[in-house]
């Protein structure tokens, strides 16, 4: 087992916020983002270039992809904080060069064991809160994380390292501080009046009252002694121990100011439900795509099944030979249908019966192929196709009604790749659900809890199968990818963005497979969302280029933004192309959320 030396950790005892001089007095300069990197040896992409640096540190070092992966993820926890950190969960995908195989590890948040059904109805008016901000305010909207489990579970699985060699890096990072850019001081400034609700976050983000200054350097000495226990203990602290008490008292009795207006329902979260949690490992979903096999997440995601199916549909068309605005309207409604059945259909696999096998049947996928109009946009929502009774021939229907599910799946996120030299991938989505999670920072611990329970339909319905039960997963878009051709690894990629991560990640794999673009080209390119919805969701720079052509097929299009912030922008992927020869071209993003960070070991001009 190759083996990597422990990194000292330095105690500076600084405050969170300070200025930052011209040329920062940092050991390590600021790094610059880096959109794309060619080169050998490993490479690394996420959205922030401090946390690519530490991954690329550790692949430098000798580490293999999973310990770059965990190390990465846990510095996007440091300056990341509002899209991902321990408080959260998420997805891991991994192939091992040795075997050829592609496995999962599902590090998805639970709901405690003791949630009722109208856990999001306030008592005091017999309604469901209202989702923003008070529901995702809230401890009731905490499950019980899963990240460190997975960081864990990985290591022990196919990392090189243990957890207390890979945290060194990341822990140095939260006491060294991140330079605050623009994204940053504009999520805190979204975020404001949720984070002024509870003494510790305020503390922790709004120092002073005030927001951070663009320029001066975020320091987070809380989150560094957490990990520095985490990596002298282990996982027990946080799911047996002290850590762990301390985050079920902020679910039960959040730390609220005595100012605020928002009522922040106190949650069910026990410490019965830290000792309990469990990552599940998992086989891989698996689609025959114009000769790759793309592999994603199985259920609790919907990722998996429903970017399959939706490829299983188009793969009956020849994008290649068709213009961009022919393609693009098959693309939108290949995903309204593949919509359709993810919202009557999957759920937490131990408490429903998900019909997989049959959503990624290409005799189901002809089926629903058979409703689409080349030349015509259907009536959405369209009807979920019936997996009890299809034959791959033209019917009128499929005889089950639309489900009406709002959308409560927030567009904030995290995604990593990695690759090393031995030819290791990882493809991982983490999250803390909202921008800035529950808004409940752990006192005295720097991280904040996720509001991932909002993930379930709000409105409790028993034939849901994303309803609402103790110990269940809340379904997910998170879609993290790997795909092979011939048994090798050719692109892995991945997107936050809440349900549009499905379509971030199916328009990224259209445009690089079928319309011929690069993997840079393919990331830069403007983007658009159609969840089973009236209208499709498109980023300004989409509905410039195609609006009137697509209007006229029957498409509506609006504009992307969210009910927080004004970022019209869709996903913020980060993908990693693997090519002849071994040669490693990362990609991240040009500019949506800021600009990302893609970088290799050994760079090639």
């Amino acid at each position: 087992m190759r083996r990597l030396a422990v990194v000292p950790v330095l105690a500076l005892l600084s405050p969170a916020l300070v200025a930052l001089p011209a040329t920062p007095a940092a050991a390590e300069p600021v790094p610059p983002k880096v959109p794309t990197a060619v080169g050998t040896g490993g490479a690394v992409s996420s959205v922030d270039p401090e946390a690519t640096r530490v991954g690329l540190a550790v692949l430098r070092a000798g580490g293999n992809a999973v310990d770059a992966a965990v190390a990465t993820a846990a510095a996007l926890g440091v300056t990341e904080p509002y899209s991902a950190g321990i408080g959260g969960g998420g997805y891991f995908v991994h192939y091992d060069a040795s075997t050829g195989r592609v496995a999962t590890i599902d590090g998805r948040e639970t709901a405690p064991r003791g949630i009722p059904d109208d856990a999001f109805v306030d008592p005091a008016t017999g309604e469901t809160y209202p989702f923003t901000p008070e529901l995702v305010t809230s401890g009731v909207s905490v499950g019980t994380p899963g990240t460190l489990a997975t960081w864990k579970r990985a290591l022990d699985r196919w990392g090189s390292r243990s957890l207390r060699q890979v945290l060194g890096r990341p822990a140095a990072l939260a006491r060294r501080g991140f330079v605050v850019d623009q994204t940053f001081r504009q999520q805190t400034e979204d975020n404001r009046e949720r984070f002024r609700a509870f003494t510790s976050t305020k503390q922790l983000f709004l120092r002073g009252g005030r927001l951070p200054v663009v320029g001066t350097r975020f320091r987070n000495p809380d989150l560094a002694r957490t990990y520095d226990r985490i990596a002298a203990d282990g996982l027990a602290p946080f799911y047996r121990g002290t850590i762990g008490e301390e985050v079920v008292r902020a679910v039960r009795r959040p730390p609220v100011t005595a100012s605020t207006d928002l009522p922040v329902p106190e949650g069910f979260l026990t410490r019965r439900d830290l000792r309990d949690y469990e990552v599940r490992n998992q086989q891989a979903t698996r689609t025959g795509y114009r000769g790759l096999d793309v592999y994603g997440m199985r259920p609790s995601s919907s990722g998996g099944s429903t970017v399959g199916e939706a490829l299983e549909i188009l793969e009956r068309y020849d994008l290649a030979a068709m213009d961009d605005v022919q393609a693009l309207h098959l693309y939108l409604e290949a995903s309204a249908r593949a919509f359709a059945d993810r919202a009557a259909y999957v759920g937490d696999p131990r408490y429903v019966d998900v019909p997989l096998r049959d959503l990624l049947s290409p005799t189901f996928a002809a089926e629903r192929a058979c409703t689409v109009d080349e030349d015509r946009a259907s009536t959405k929502p369209v009807e979920p196709g019936d997996v009890d009774d299809y034959d791959g021939e033209c019917a009128t229907g499929g005889g089950v009604e639309p489900v009406d599910v709002p959308d409560t799946e927030n567009v904030e996120t995290t995604h990593l790749t990695v690759v090393d030299r031995w030819g290791d991938v990882v493809s991982y989505t983490l999250t803390i659900e909202q921008t800035g999670g529950s808004g409940i920072v752990v006192p005295g611990r720097g991280f904040l809890l996720n509001n991932e329970l909002t993930d379930f339909t709000a409105e409790y319905d028993p034939a849901d199968p994303n309803r609402i039960q103790p110990g269940k997963r809340p379904r997910s878009s998170m879609s993290p990818t790997i795909v092979l051709r011939d048994g090798k690894p050719v692109l892995a990629v991945g997107s936050p963005g809440g349900s549009t991560i499905i379509t971030t990640v199916l328009q990224l794999l259209v445009e690089r497979f079928d319309r011929g673009r690069s993997i840079a080209e393919a990331m830069a390119a403007p983007r658009a969302s159609q969840r089973n919805t009236a209208t499709v969701t498109a980023e300004p720079a989409f509905i410039e280029a195609y609006g009137p052509l697509l209007e006229a097929y029957g498409h509506e299009l609006t504009p992307a933004g969210d009910a927080l912030t004004s970022a019209a922008e869709i996903g913020a992927a980060a993908a990693i192309e693997i090519g002849p020869g071994g040669l490693l071209t990362a990609v991240a993003e040009p500019t949506r959320r800021g600009g990302g960070s893609a970088g290799v070991v050994r760079r090639r001009d």
